[in-house]
């Protein structure tokens, strides 16, 4: 969870959804897959994303008849009102090329937060604005070349907290904003750690500090005392800590810690007496701790083998709160309305995406208010995963998201992809995406490794990689690879390697030093030159840099192993065709990578695409840029790996 290198995660990474499964499925006839439509790309794709408001801000209008979300309904994100009694969303924005997503109502008025993008197509500079009630907006944090995020309200709610980079690009302050006026006054100067929550009453400031990749602190600020940061987690060794936030009463913080174990536990520090206790632990991470405004119910969720589970308790009857009347799937994303008499949540499952709800937590009783799946899909042609885990080279055991075909056996063996994640510390999950449900519907399985140096299995499992990126868990791809083949339902000459990110990096990678292992790559948004990917971080991630460089190598000391690594200086190997896909606008990973890579794997006279969007960064923001990719992907792989 606290790998500070997932900053590089794409936008590949799956969402948690349904619970987990683990008997694989079984195989339909080929003439039950037959009758199966096969849709397009732009159907999987006109399915609505919805996302909650942040959680740092409120996310229910002050009469209470509206939740505030953003959604990609018209094709780029924008920020909406949706009445609770199931009536359309009523748009508050209407940017048509710059992503806008809806952070907070006002608390007495239908004032909204919001970001957006201040560079435009993916540069990741976000401002912070407020939509007026006459339905202008204002940009709070002008500037060139900075960075704003909302942190939260005051619980009185006379002010709300944002940081800002306007300072100094590589590092972000605490600032207090005056709702009537917008006034920003500064209220804490950053000395380079990140700023994490705030407690209610604006007393204290918790922040976190990463050492390495596998050791990192927690410091308090009493801004009612000295302000200076003050260490509450000392240790020895490497030992990872973060941050769930400040308890609604202001009287404690809970802290992340693996120091007692493999996993992340919850922990409580008095801030009265500085002592710490144990709050929760389980066989897995325990990934998020939150409460609703009075402290009344407590939310927690556990990582357990790329599902989500998720407890809502009641804290007064120390139960479980049972809702009724919902579908299958994860719950996540709670908002409380500001009496906690009800909560809007999203259900999210394999086969359906993230749709909206609303509770009475008096009664239990739900109601749905928005249907995401393109109803030109039918939910029962799309497939569930199953968990299953492979060997690697070395015998370790590799966790792994499969989905099958339906239809696909030994009388049918399908082409297969083994997909990478981003990260490098990131994980696949279960949850739905378009993006494997459209090639899994074409015939392909998909199969989504956790390779070693994934977060979610524990911190020995998590930092295997450090230091030797593109190593060890390049084979362990390359293992997925010949898993998928021994399989008697996979076309064992008909096999690829995908990813984003990180994964696009593998992917490259695989086809440079293992180039016989698959019979091609789709490489999106892929790192090709560590050499000069690490000495172009962006000045933004701050403390982070000193933490990425401890798990990657610093530029200045490792570049021959960077070198060694990097894809673009070992393309002369590459013998099987490439798809890469590229933002124009991308700060982690530049164009001109891919601009070579490209170039020089033509060189070998081997086939190679280049999809190039002019308005993308790191990731997809746009549909019809989605759907391009997506038939992009297909095309090749129609034309490169299905015989």
């Amino acid at each position: 969870m606290y790998k500070l290198t997932a900053g590089f995660v794409s936008a590949l990474a799956l969402a948690a959804a349904a619970p987990l499964t683990v008997t694989p499925a079984l195989a339909e006839t080929p003439s039950a897959a037959q009758a199966r439509p096969a849709y397009s790309a732009a159907q999987f794709f006109e399915t609505t994303s919805y996302g909650m408001a942040s959680a740092a801000g409120l996310a229910w209008s002050p009469d209470g008849r509206s939740v505030l979300i953003s959604s990609d309904v018209t094709g780029v994100f924008n920020a909406y009102a949706l009445p609770i009694d199931g009536s359309a969303p009523v748009p508050l924005t209407s940017s048509g090329t710059v992503a806008t997503f809806a952070e907070s109502y006002f608390p007495t008025d239908a004032r909204v937060l919001l970001t957006a993008d201040s560079g435009g197509g993916g540069s990741e500079l976000t401002h912070v604005y407020v939509r007026e009630l006459d339905g202008t907006v204002r940009d709070l944090t002008p500037g060139d070349n900075v960075k704003a995020d909302l942190v939260g309200w005051a619980q009185d709610r006379s002010v709300f907290w944002i940081t800002s980079n306007a300072r100094d690009p590589a590092v972000f302050d605490l600032y207090a904003v005056n709702p009537a006026t917008y006034e920003m006054t500064p209220v804490f100067e950053n000395p380079g750690m990140f700023i994490s929550a705030v407690s209610p009453d604006g007393r204290w400031i918790a922040l976190e500090k990463p050492v390495t990749s596998a050791n990192s602190d927690v410091y308090l600020v009493d801004l009612r005392g000295d302000g200076q940061p003050q260490l509450i987690t000392p240790h020895d060794g490497d030992v990872a800590h973060g941050v769930y936030g400040f308890t609604p009463d202001g009287s404690g913080l809970i802290y992340a810690t693996n120091e007692h174990g493999e996993f992340n536990q919850a922990w409580r520090y008095d801030l009265a007496t500085g002592a710490r206790a144990p709050y929760l632990a389980a066989d897995w991470d325990v990934s998020a701790v939150t409460f609703s405004p009075s402290g009344r119910y407590r939310v927690s969720a556990i990582n357990a083998d790329a599902s989500t589970e998720l407890t809502l308790l009641d804290m007064r009857s120390g139960e479980p709160v049972e809702l009724h009347g919902l579908p299958d799937g994860d719950i996540g994303a709670i908002r409380f309305s500001p009496d906690e008499s009800r909560m809007a949540f999203t259900v999210a499952s394999d086969t359906s995406p993230s749709d909206i709800f609303v509770a009475d937590l008096s009664t239990g009783e739900t109601r749905r208010l928005t249907t995401a799946l393109n109803p030109a899909i039918n939910e029962a042609d799309l497939v569930e995963a199953t968990i299953v885990r492979y060997r690697s080279f070395d015998g370790l055991e590799i966790p792994s998201v499969l989905y099958r075909p339906k239809g696909a056996s030994a009388d049918n063996p399908v082409p297969a992809i083994v997909l990478v994640h981003g990260g490098p510390g990131g994980q696949t999950r279960r949850g739905y995406s378009a993006m494997i449900q459209h090639l899994v519907n074409h015939g392909y399985a998909v199969l989504g490794a956790n390779n070693r140096g994934s977060s979610g299995y524990g911190k020995t499992f998590f930092h295997m990689d450090d230091r030797r990126h593109g190593e060890e868990d390049l084979r362990d791809i390359v293992a997925g690879g010949d898993w998928l083949r021994a399989q008697d339902w996979v076309a064992d000459d008909q096999v690829a390697v995908m990813g984003g990110s990180y994964g696009g990096y593998i992917t490259a990678a695989a086809l440079a030093f293992h180039p016989e292992a698959f019979e091609a790559g789709v490489n999106i948004f892929g790192v090709t030159n560590w050499v000069r990917t690490l000495q172009s971080i962006p000045p933004w991630w701050g403390a982070q840099r000193a933490a990425l460089y401890d798990e990657m190598g610093d530029p200045a000391t490792d570049a021959e192993r960077h070198r060694r690594i990097s894809p673009l200086f070992h393309a002369a190997n590459i013998r099987r065709p490439m798809l890469v896909v590229q933002g124009a606008n991308d700060p982690r990973v530049l164009q001109v990578e891919s601009d070579e890579l490209v170039a020089a794997v033509r060189a070998n006279n081997v086939p190679v695409e280049y999809v190039l969007f002019p308005d993308e960064g790191h990731g997809f923001l746009r549909r019809a840029n989605r759907i391009t990719a997506q038939e992009a992907y297909l095309e090749f792989l129609n034309t490169y790996v299905r015989r």
